[in-house]
């Protein structure tokens, strides 16, 4: 058993960013390492599952590059797998808007607004869904929502241990301390020419 854990760390490490080999390879050194191949299958798919993030991140990363159906595609996974998804809902509906849905985009738009009914940007993205489908009325209405959401999140006064030190105004300097007159001085000497 101790033997397994340094294979299956090194496959792994192996894996991340790879490009569909890694499975391969994990999979052939641990056989090579001695374990059975029986182990080494589950090992080796135990080592390539995705964590939510990343399987986001590469959704995100298909958006990015413009391939919209492939990101739609991901995106669906996610939340099949986590219905409570926000970004991954909210990511879905511009992902229809930008593959010119505008229907399928304001249906998820929606969703993201069953989860987060007062989040800005949910409004901000179905205001402009709204406007290109043609509905300016309820464009606006989500158009107002989202300033309303945005003057709650201004009005909210920030926590006291939130707020960085280095980012605070700067105040006003003490004024300089005065010290006691000093008895040992005199206070008026005779001038030059004799005058007190």
């Amino acid at each position: 058993m101790p033997r397994w854990k340094p294979v299956l760390n090194r496959g792994a490490t192996q894996f991340v960013g790879g490009d569909g080999l890694g499975r391969i390879s994990v999979f052939w050194k641990m056989t090579l390492s001695g374990l059975h191949p029986r182990r080494c299958r589950v090992i080796s798919k135990l080592a390539i599952m995705p964590t939510p993030q990343e399987q986001y991140d590469d959704a995100m990363f298909e958006f990015s590059r413009a391939n919209y159906d492939a990101a739609i595609e991901k995106f669906n996974s996610i939340l099949a797998q986590d219905p409570q998804h926000f970004d991954a809902q909210l990511s879905l509906g511009m992902a229809y808007y930008r593959k010119g849905d505008y229907a399928a985009a304001i249906a998820e738009g929606h969703k993201a607004e069953k989860l987060r009914p007062h989040d800005q940007l949910v409004h901000t993205n179905l205001s402009l869904f709204y406007m290109k489908s043609g509905d300016k009325k309820t464009a606006e209405h989500h158009g107002l929502q989202s300033r309303i959401a945005s003057w709650k999140e201004n009005m909210a006064p920030p926590s006291a241990e939130a707020t960085d030190p280095e980012l605070q105004m700067a105040k006003p300097k003490p004024p300089p301390v005065k010290f006691p007159e000093m008895p040992w001085k005199k206070k008026g000497t005779p001038g030059k020419d004799g005058a007190k």
